[in-house]
């Protein structure tokens, strides 16, 4: 599984977003495309523990769903959103994209660090097990827009 870590993910991804518009369309599921790039900031918020979106250790979410967050396996196309990443409010794509190159560059920039606060639902990641699950988030998100 590629990393958000590596400069070569790092890079592919801020390439992809670039290739978004406010007129790119979804291939499947329900958010519009300034939802998405707002969508995509929450995992990267809790990573740097910049908001507290009140989310519970889950002991079932780490024994049957942990892996998956960050294993080779794609996920399925239309998974159920978590609710605190959902949005029926209108964004603005500009500034929501803009914010979301800046999250993943400050997170980049943090690559070398060794002691992550645990995830508050599924516990403690390492470094690498980060960096797999934020580029697997992204990569599944710009896919389902076609970039």
């Amino acid at each position: 599984m590629k990393s958000l870590f590596t400069t070569e993910a790092h890079e592919e991804i801020i390439n992809r977003i670039g290739q978004l518009t406010d007129n790119s369309t979804a291939n499947w599921g329900k958010m519009n495309v300034g939802q998405m790039v707002w969508h995509c900031q929450g995992p990267l918020n809790i990573m740097l523990e910049k908001k507290d979106y009140g989310l519970k250790p889950n002991w079932l979410a780490k024994v049957f769903f942990k892996k998956s967050l960050y294993n080779d396996k794609p996920w399925r196309k239309g998974l159920p959103t978590a609710k605190f990443l959902k949005t029926t409010n209108t964004k603005d794509f500009a500034l929501e994209k803009q914010q979301l190159i800046s999250l993943i560059n400050e997170t980049v920039s943090h690559r070398d660090k060794t002691n992550w606060t645990a995830h508050p639902a599924f516990g403690y990641f390492t470094a690498q097990q980060w960096g797999q699950m934020q580029y697997k988030h992204l990569d599944h998100h710009l896919t389902q827009f076609g970039a």
